[in-house]
């Protein structure tokens, strides 16, 4: 391994360092995924996906090959890496690898357009400021059409910008409001003690309760209470996990308002008002308004 010069350039990353901080983005990336697939002339949208949209894995044709549809998700997948605002219907799309319909492909195709709307896209880590870990983390509940399974979101800052970021659906069905927003904490609880236990191996230790921010109080007063009833000993198991992390002051779990809960991007299809407002939270702007000059 060898130090040759300053970090620009790795595996379709981009690293640019501006006046205010630290951009990272997938611009070429993007541009060369729209040639590949004939979406450069493509009509740019903006939003990757309808509010309430519901996919199913039964309804609608057949497609005559399904290679170009498993192609189009490994690579928006990889786009991810830098793209918060496209994880949850990368996600949803990625459930249809096996047997993809029509409507699974143009849901993949409504990803590009956006992708062609906002190319340079990326996220900016100010310089400055509170560089402080915190997560936000959210469920939907019963939101897949078909398992009635619901749909766990979670995002981690630091400073200003994301830093970590999942979307996927819950292995079990879950009883209630509760139990799936519960089982939402633990998978954010397990991502906080890995980043708590990388920034320490990285010499930025947390010397302070890590907040988890949180929309539904059933859920808040369930960690706090120590005593079990009847109805709730099924998610016995994630209590006995976050309360330890709370007993210990690893984590600290708030109530947020709805509004301002920047982990519904993750969960469900969101309109453009709240959908750009939440992106602008994760620290996500154009190339251009991040101060990179030119284009790659």
């Amino acid at each position: 391994m060898k130090e040759l010069c300053q970090f620009k350039h790795f595996l379709g990353l981009e690293i640019d360092r501006v006046q205010e901080g630290i951009f990272l983005c997938q611009q070429k990336y993007s541009r060369d995924l729209l040639k590949k697939f004939v979406m450069l002339e493509c009509k740019p949208i903006s939003t990757p996906i309808e509010p309430n949209t519901k996919m199913c894995a039964h309804e609608g044709r057949d497609l005559e090959d399904v290679t170009m549809y498993r192609q189009l998700v490994d690579s928006l997948i990889y786009l991810n890496l830098t793209r918060p605002d496209i994880s949850y219907v990368v996600d949803v799309t990625s459930r249809y690898m096996q047997n993809p319909k029509k409507p699974h492909l143009e849901a993949v195709r409504r990803i590009l357009r956006y992708v062609k709307s906002t190319p340079g896209y990326g996220v900016l880590y100010e310089k400055g400021g509170d560089c402080k870990l915190a997560g936000y983390y959210d469920a939907d509940y019963a939101g897949d059409h078909e398992t009635r399974r619901s749909t766990t979101g979670y995002v981690f800052m630091l400073g200003s910008g994301a830093i970590s970021w999942w979307s996927k659906r819950q292995p079990i069905v879950s009883l209630s409001t509760t139990e799936e927003e519960y089982r939402a904490i633990a998978m954010a609880d397990q991502e906080s003690t890995w980043l708590i236990q990388l920034l320490k191996d990285l010499r930025q230790p947390t010397d302070y309760a890590v907040p988890l921010y949180c929309d539904n109080q059933s859920a808040i007063r369930l960690a706090k209470n120590p005593i079990f009833h009847a109805r709730t000993k099924h998610v016995e198991v994630h209590y006995h996990f976050i309360r330890e992390k709370v007993l210990q002051e690893e984590i600290v779990i708030e109530h947020i308002k709805i509004e301002n809960q920047v982990a519904d991007l993750f969960t469900k299809g969101l309109g453009g008002n709240k959908f750009e407002s939440f992106c602008k939270q994760l620290g996500m702007v154009e190339r251009t308004k991040a101060g990179v000059e030119g284009e790659c």
